[in-house]
């Protein structure tokens, strides 16, 4: 069982980069090991630090005024190759949601597969967050998913965001695919007796 999502109110980090693909995520070359922990160190190792491996000041990971549960991305987040450890290396930093105007599909089904959350915005939503965290590092964003909505709490707009109805009961409830069949199985049986006697 992995821990619940039901409502997520955080500050935000924002990364106002359109196309962020998940060799920038997570570099190739630390994607030796095959469990899920210890990936967040190297979370945007290449844009985290230099070459002699000195944290980059300007990179906002690095910016003490940001910080959260919640990583707002430009456009086309999670592009290029299907490595599962991208959504590994975010959730094990610490984030459990991902918002952003557009997801690429394998990413998003990654997260959804290991408990991050990804909130898929319009543009035009997304501008708001990237203008208010802006002036106000401190602003909070609430994340309601039973509701499916997505709330601004510095102005209180909202918008809906879609969500796979099976994989929305899997975060709810902390289930991966086998504790959701494990939930389930008075019924599998009860069908299979019913079908056995017919």
């Amino acid at each position: 069982m992995a821990e619940k999502f039901i409502t997520l109110e955080s500050t935000v980090v924002p990364l106002p980069v359109e196309n962020v693909d998940t060799d920038q995520i997570i570099p190739a070359r630390f994607l030796k090991a095959t469990t899920r922990e210890g990936f967040g160190d190297n979370l945007f190792r290449d844009w985290r630090y230099d070459k002699d491996h000195r944290p980059v000041s300007s990179f906002v990971l690095n910016q003490p005024a940001y910080s959260g549960k919640v990583l707002v991305a430009g456009k086309n987040f999670g592009s290029g190759s299907s490595r599962e450890h991208a959504a590994w290396a975010i959730f094990d930093y610490g984030f459990r949601a991902v918002v952003s105007s557009f997801f690429a599909d394998i990413f998003k089904n990654n997260s959804l597969n290991n408990g991050l959350l990804p909130v898929q915005v319009s543009p035009v939503f997304l501008a708001k967050i990237f203008a208010e965290t802006e002036k106000h590092p401190q602003t909070k964003i609430r994340i309601d998913l039973e509701n499916q909505e997505i709330t601004l709490s510095a102005t209180g707009e909202k918008e809906h965001f879609d969500i796979n109805a099976y994989k929305k009961a899997c975060l709810i409830n902390g289930y991966d695919d086998i504790d959701y069949l494990l939930s389930i199985k008075d019924g599998i049986a009860a069908y299979e007796q019913k079908a056995a006697s017919a």
